[in-house]
């Protein structure tokens, strides 16, 4: 299938959303969406996927005019939509899954399980997916929550995926994963469109890339013709800096020590301090045993020994509550499952820490907490609507700055990240940096976790390499390069000529 775009043009109310944007996608092609947060990509994905309206423009498919009133329109012409919240039902085993809205039935009404069974046995030896029909979807991990997406789009015989963040949440085993499955789908003529803000990726993976910019198509090529530095430049229009960002330290008193801290499954025999002022860099690979490490430091977590020490005195944490209250703060993973409240507006998702601390015989001081977010939003740079918009209406970009905003009116002595710029695009990922570094100016002991060595040496003074569960070693100045981290997160120990 040969899918057109055609001078696509969308407004919202005086916001000209897509300016006049042309594509066009083959069959067996896999082509990069990017552009920052805010450039159009979803509302033009969304038009392809019947769920918007174009105000002007056409959509062809194979030569003929389509139009997608609705997304089961779209769906019918061959259109698949993978969003990034998976729709999938934890409760259902995966067979039932994959008929979701389209159930087989008996001759007699009842649902045909069996020939469901059968169908997606069948899909999954189609396309090599080692998996059990019968496994309950709450029993896999991401990457094959993604994949049984995958076969349930081509189980409606697609032959068009759009594909938005597939790996945001993923490691690096999973992706491979997905990756593998793409390759598969590419082999069946299957079209992709990938949406993606980790560019590494689309290097990997796909052939073509098309880069929106506040609302036009401002570049698209073959991906071997270009640089990650090329594609971030088309998405942000100017050179974004790679170089690690130096700065004047001013290095305070000791704010964190951890001793022999040690956890029966995840880490043990942990040593390290922390100063104030002073930017940690925490990495490994998959399983290292960092983020488990400082949700116990964060009391989220128990320990089996060891002892923590908060400006010189142990402490003992039992509770996030408790830790907070001592001035840590966390900003966990996986933005989407564990930091943002989706029932909640953007305000109450900024204040929720300080509730307690903002109020007065159990009420609410509400004028403190819009005084305090003002501040926050200005300093964040934040691009939002008012502050009674769902979270859910933030880009992912902006989604993860009131999630810091949250954390930074506890006014922390200690701030912890966790993936921090975990889903964001590339402007956005150098707003959270500069974040970081003033942050550390004000006389925080920032913590960065973060698997990409990349970031790490761009932002951190000196990084701690885990390996299954262990301080493997530590790199600071000219020896926090991507070579050492690596050699460290495999196993392996530093030589010195």
């Amino acid at each position: 299938m040969i899918i057109e775009m055609k001078n696509i043009r969308k407004s919202f109310g005086s916001n000209d959303v897509l300016k006049d944007v042309s594509f066009t996608l083959r069959g067996g092609e896999v082509c990069a969406l990017l552009g920052e947060n805010g450039a159009g990509k979803s509302t033009l994905m969304n038009i392809l996927g019947g769920v918007l309206p174009a105000d002007s423009g056409q959509v062809m498919g194979d030569g003929k005019l389509v139009e997608f009133s609705t997304p089961a329109e779209s769906q019918e012409a061959g259109i698949a939509f993978i969003h990034q919240e998976l729709n999938l039902i934890n409760d259902l085993p995966i067979y039932e899954n994959m008929f979701l809205g389209r159930e087989l039935k008996t001759k007699r009404g009842s649902l045909d399980l069996e020939r469901m069974y059968a169908e997606t046995e069948k899909m999954f030896q189609q396309m090599n997916v080692n998996l059990d029909p019968n496994t309950m979807v709450r029993d896999l991990d991401a990457s094959y929550k993604q994949i049984v997406e995958i076969c349930r789009a081509m189980m409606t015989k697609a032959s068009i995926i759009i594909m938005d963040e597939p790996t945001t949440s993923l490691t690096e085993q999973e992706i491979e994963r997905v990756f593998t499955m793409m390759r598969t789908l590419k082999n069946h003529n299957v079209g992709i469109i990938f949406i993606s803000h980790k560019l590494n990726e689309v290097m990997e993976i796909c052939n073509r890339y098309l880069v929106l910019r506040d609302g036009n198509l401002v570049a698209e090529g073959d991906v071997h013709d270009v640089t990650t530095n090329d594609l971030a430049r088309f998405m942000v229009g100017f050179d974004v800096r790679t170089e690690p960002l130096l700065r004047e330290k001013k290095i305070g008193k000791e704010i964190l020590r951890v001793e022999g801290l040690t956890s029966d499954h995840t880490f043990r025999d942990i040593h390290f301090s922390i100063n104030a002022g002073e930017i940690v860099g925490v990495t490994g690979l998959l399983g290292d045993g960092r983020s488990e490490l400082f949700q116990a430091i964060f009391g989220a977590d128990k320990v089996s020994s060891g002892i923590i020490f908060l400006n010189g005195k142990e402490v003992s944490l039992k509770s996030t509550t408790q830790a907070i209250n001592e001035g840590i703060a966390y900003l966990p993973r996986n933005r989407k499952e564990n930091a943002i409240i989706k029932d909640m507006n953007i305000l109450e998702n900024a204040s929720i820490v300080t509730w307690s601390k903002f109020s007065k015989r159990g009420v609410i001081n509400a004028k403190k907490h819009v005084e305090t977010f003002a501040e926050q939003r200005k300093a964040l740079r934040l691009k939002m609507g008012k502050l009674t918009d769902s979270i859910a209406s933030l880009s992912g970009g902006n989604q993860q700055k009131v999630v810091l905003a949250k954390w930074l009116a506890s006014h922390p002595k200690i701030l912890i990240l966790d993936n921090p710029t975990q889903g964001v695009d590339v402007g956005a990922k150098e707003d959270i940096y500069d974040i970081i570094l003033q942050l550390a100016d004000e006389n925080i002991a920032i913590v960065v976790l973060s698997s990409e060595a990349s970031e790490i040496i761009r932002v951190c003074d000196r990084a701690l390499v885990m390996y299954h569960g262990v301080i493997q070693g530590e790199v600071a100045g000219e020896e926090m390069n991507e070579q050492n981290i690596m050699s460290l997160a495999t196993g392996g120990q530093l030589t010195y000529a």
